[in-house]
């Protein structure tokens, strides 16, 4: 069986086909589809946004296709960035820029009141038109400057419940026993194995 990732982001394909090794699939991405065109993400919740890139994706491969839509949601904020995560700070916005602007509206707010959680969404879109969605969280906090060298995103600013180090402070293996896309992809994972062999044949 062959599943198209969809995405380019490099480290997020890494760490999705490390959570989803052991299982007999072909994992693609949409890096082996150049002639793809980029899907604007213009939905007001994670499970639009991932659904139109899957879809999207499914229906110009022909093969099944799996997209994330992740974010970071602050309590302080009303649960801002949110879908706007990746663009928080501008279209064209780096991580860094991101996390500049997010410390910036938290100066003040105390460490108490910094609570936050990683949300994921994973959209999986069958060529026969079956869709499903699974979702993960991990609940933490923000502190007042990033440290470690690891992960992407929001990762250097993010400090798991229960836990001393940022994301960004964990090696890969530490950090995809806890994440947020672990947690979905757990799911998805479930529903796969399920999936009846002579189906999965034909999906080759």
């Amino acid at each position: 069986m062959k599943l198209v990732i969809a995405s380019r982001n490099h480290k997020k394909i890494e760490e999705l086909k490390r959570i989803l090794d052991g299982l007999d699939i072909n994992i693609l991405s949409v890096n082996d589809f150049p002639q793809l065109e980029e899907v604007i993400e213009d939905g007001l919740t994670f499970d639009e946004n991932a659904l139109k890139k899957a879809r999207y994706v499914c229906k110009h491969t022909g093969l099944p296709a799996l997209a994330d839509d992740s974010g970071l949601e602050v309590e302080a904020l009303g649960g801002k960035p949110g879908v706007k995560s990746a663009r928080y700070a501008g279209d064209n916005a780096s991580d860094e820029n991101n996390i500049v602007k997010l410390l910036k509206e938290l100066e003040g707010v105390s460490s108490d009141k910094r609570n936050a959680r990683f949300v994921c969404c994973i959209a999986l879109v069958l060529p026969d038109g079956e869709e499903q969605i699974f979702w993960g969280y991990v609940n933490g906090k923000i502190i007042e400057s990033p440290r470690g060298d690891h992960g992407f995103g929001y990762d250097p600013v993010f400090i798991p419940d229960g836990f001393q180090k940022t994301f960004a402070e964990m090696n890969s293996h530490d950090k995809d026993q806890i994440s947020h896309r672990r947690k979905a992809l757990d799911k998805l994972k479930e529903f796969l194995i399920k999936l009846p062999q002579i189906y999965k044949q034909n999906l080759l």
